[in-house]
């Protein structure tokens, strides 16, 4: 199929905003509650102003994502990535989930930024700053970053002049244990009633990432559900029914053929058997795709996959296209779909036996991005793991 590259692009990152917008309304349906999305990390590398835009999130002078239903609140983890927000004209909730220290509590001031809070310096520090809203941050289990189920009543003080807006807590392991979320779903609880008297009858609760909306088949409980990998469909497709929002694309640059015994790439760890068609990709591991999928991934061309071969360099890859009609400036899809075939996120992640989150934000390092308003033709589900033909 033809690919909308940028010109003279040596690789390049096509991102689906319709898919994002699909995804969204999913997780929404699922949840059943208003979301508070996340898109920290330049929305896991997505690109965090476009996902806004596209998710009908307010944006001075813009209408992108009419006729959308705007999600609750945007969440982030660093006061420069609100800044980045506000900068391209965000009106929208912006929400902090990582603790901010003292000194910083001013400039999320500045910048309208709701802060997650759980020490009593802190609340009555941004009680001193503003009238403006925080959430408090109840740890159950992950022992990230909250005030410890056990002890959140050493707040009861603080929480008394400076009551919050919302509360919330987050899931260590709900992807793989249903047990560890029901027992944190229990802390949770418990914590709750023990400052249920100094807590508003109307504080928003919120407790589900994606994994906990997924595991719940009654929707998510409490006021608010914060998606984040899902919604760029890293995880969790095949069970709602998901899309593919990223395609790595790249160009072949050059074609050789090598013969019996001889080696492709650093190290020489592999070698041939027998002659073999090898096309260099101009994409490597400083674009995104990992040096863990070296003599693991699959690349499609023309739509027909294509076994990586060597260990993925810095700039370029190695496959083998033995008997694939391709030539030099075709394109090569590394993640993503090509024709009837899609490589997942998720599925690709497994083949270099990564985190599906750790490939996602790599994959804007230095390749251009093309937003697809419209959307893209949509792909197959791909299940893990990803496996060459027969």
């Amino acid at each position: 199929m033809a690919h909308n590259s940028p010109p003279t692009a040596r690789a390049w990152l096509e991102v689906d905003l319709a898919a994002v917008r699909h995804n969204a309304a999913a997780l929404g349906a699922r949840a059943g509650v208003p979301l508070l999305v996340m898109v920290k990390a330049h929305a896991y590398g997505v690109g965090a102003t476009a996902v806004c835009r596209a998710l009908g999130v307010p944006f001075a002078g813009r209408t992108e994502g009419a006729g959308q239903a705007a999600p609750w609140g945007v969440g982030i983890a660093t006061l420069d990535e609100a800044e980045a927000l506000r900068a391209a004209g965000c009106l929208g909730r912006i929400v902090c989930l990582q603790p901010l220290l003292a000194a910083e509590l001013h400039r999320a001031v500045e910048l309208k930024v709701t802060p997650s809070l759980h020490r009593a310096d802190d609340i009555g520090h941004w009680r001193a700053l503003t009238d403006a809203p925080y959430h408090l941050s109840i740890d159950t289990g992950m022992a990230r970053a909250g005030v410890r189920w056990t002890t959140v009543s050493t707040l009861r003080n603080a929480l008394q002049g400076a009551a919050p807006e919302g509360v919330f807590t987050h899931f260590h392991s709900a992807d793989d244990s249903l047990d560890s979320r029901v027992e944190q779903d229990r802390r949770f609880a418990e914590a709750r009633a023990a400052l249920a008297d100094v807590l508003p009858a109307d504080v928003l609760v919120h407790a589900d990432n994606s994994a906990g909306i997924v595991s719940r088949t009654a929707g998510s409980p409490g006021h608010l559900a914060r998606p984040g990998i899902a919604l760029y469909g890293g995880m969790f497709s095949a069970e709602l029914g998901l899309r593919q929002v990223v395609h790595l694309r790249a160009r072949i640059i050059d074609l050789r053929h090598v013969h019996d015994g001889e080696s492709v790439s650093y190290g020489a760890t592999w070698r041939a058997s027998g002659t073999h068609r090898i096309a260099t990709v101009a994409a490597g591991y400083a674009d995104g795709y990992r040096r863990h999928l070296s003599n693991a991934g699959v690349v499609l061309i023309n739509g027909v996959r294509c076994p990586v071969v060597g260990r993925v360099t810095m700039d370029m890859t190695m496959v083998d296209v033995t008997g694939v009609e391709c030539g030099t400036g075709d394109t090569a899809t590394l993640i993503g779909g090509d024709g009837t075939d899609c490589l997942g996120t998720e599925a690709v992640a497994a083949l270099g036996g990564l985190s599906p989150y750790e490939l996602l934000v790599g994959l804007s390092l230095r390749v251009p991005v093309v937003y697809h308003e419209a959307g893209l033709p949509p792909f197959p589900l791909m299940s893990s793991p990803v496996s060459l033909p027969a």
